[in-house]
């Protein structure tokens, strides 16, 4: 049996469901197709992985209808933020009040995400939620694409998009080339409890094998870690017992927040800087981690994921309007130069901001002191900078700006 949609979103993770959610208000078609659906049931324990929604992410996930779900599950807002180098003089502070914000974010697992969008999206007479499936094979003709799914059932669309994460399918079958690199880090995440409590404000702290963030969590002395260091010593802390890590991780922290004690599992995973030579194609987009990647450091993945998702929403809308075929590549290419420049803003400054906390060069490191000195002083400097963070300037698309 084939089924037509306008558009088929391969991947119902974060950014998939979203732009799904966000073409409610259209008469388009859509289905999306996901391999793996998440647990329903949180447990007591938060997942390991997280993410630092911005407020431009904020207003696109309640505008698409999922910040109800998000709020009634669980998530942990942040007003202040502390930057600092190991063993240095110099640090940075960011805090609400002084932008007139309620706060500078929220930290929210993934999976709470990601059931949110997933009850809102069932909800919508428009979306067809195919799960679990996996896509076979593509194949395209002049007006449609024609894709066959491992169940034996088959859709056409007039354009297929690929939110299908890092690896992605659709990418690899089109064969669309990356620009690509290897950090040279790999990430431990873990649930970690501290003596002292966490006041809702996120930490990071650079130290010579890597940056180090604590993130605050729903319970007071409960934070989730993001710790980038070389996979040798990522292999070494995670072999380590309980014990042995515990000592290690209050010792890179030093010692902010007391004595630090890991509940639960921990996982590491590579880093890697990914960035799609295009992001459309005729019948093909791509959003989210399938045309980009990038360092974890500032926590700015998810927030870049679901600003693409808004904007190919804003320009299909558009399309459709002024009866314009959805799927041609010269229709989407507004799309694509609108967000190719801001993952190539975003990647230049997290190298940026990795190649100059690298090391421990004594001169360097005095540079980089006088530096963070100069930001937590200088007038505008750190606020432009939590302005651009929270999503509060830019380029925005239309759900993601203040109303």
């Amino acid at each position: 049996m084939m089924q037509s949609v306008d558009v088929a979103i391969i991947g119902g993770g974060m950014v998939g469901l979203t732009l799904a959610a966000a073409l409610a208000d259209t008469e388009l078609r859509v289905a999306v197709i996901e391999g793996q659906l998440p647990e329903p049931e949180l447990a007591d324990l938060p997942d390991v992985r997280v993410s630092a929604l911005s407020r431009a992410s904020e207003r696109i996930l309640r505008r698409v209808g999922a910040w109800d779900g998000i709020a009634a599950r669980r998530m942990t807002p942040y007003s202040q933020m502390q930057v600092w180098e190991q063993d240095s003089f110099a640090c940075i502070d960011f805090d609400a009040t002084r932008l007139s914000q309620p706060d500078l974010g929220h930290i929210v697992e993934n999976r709470t995400i990601q059931l949110s969008l997933l009850d809102r999206v069932k909800q919508l007479s428009n979306v067809t939620l195919l799960a679990p499936e996996r896509c076979h094979n593509i194949a395209f003709g002049e007006t449609e694409a024609w894709l066959s799914l491992d169940s034996g059932k088959s859709l056409t669309a007039k354009l297929v998009v690929g939110a299908d994460g890092a690896n992605s399918w659709l990418r690899n079958q089109m064969s669309i080339p990356l620009t690509h690199w290897d950090y040279g880090h790999s990430a431990i995440v873990a649930n970690i409890r501290c003596s002292e409590p966490h006041n809702h404000t996120a930490r990071q702290v650079f130290c010579p094998e890597g940056p180090l963030a604590f993130l605050p969590l729903h319970e007071p002395d409960l934070c989730s870690i993001v710790w980038s260091v070389s996979p040798e010593r990522a292999q070494q802390l995670c072999a380590m017992s309980d014990e042995e890590f515990n000592k290690a991780l209050t010792v890179a922290f030093d010692s902010k927040l007391g004595l630090c004690q890991v509940e639960g599992e921990r996982q590491a995973f590579p880093l890697k800087m990914r960035y799609a030579r295009d992001f459309v194609r005729d019948r093909i987009a791509l959003v989210g981690d399938a045309a980009h990647t990038i360092h974890p450091l500032a926590g700015q993945g998810v927030n870049l994921g679901l600003l693409d998702a808004a904007s190919l929403a804003q320009e299909l809308k558009s399309l459709w309007l002024s009866e314009q075929d959805i799927g041609k590549r010269v229709h989407l290419r507004q799309y694509e130069r609108w967000r190719k420049t801001e993952a190539a803003k975003m990647i230049t400054a997290m190298q940026a901001f990795r190649d100059l906390f690298a090391g421990s060069n004594p001169a360097k490191k005095l540079v980089r002191d006088i530096g963070m000195m100069f930001a937590n002083h200088a007038p505008g400097v750190k606020d432009e900078f939590m302005r651009r963070a929270l999503g509060l300037s830019g380029s925005l698309p239309e759900l993601a700006k203040h109303k």
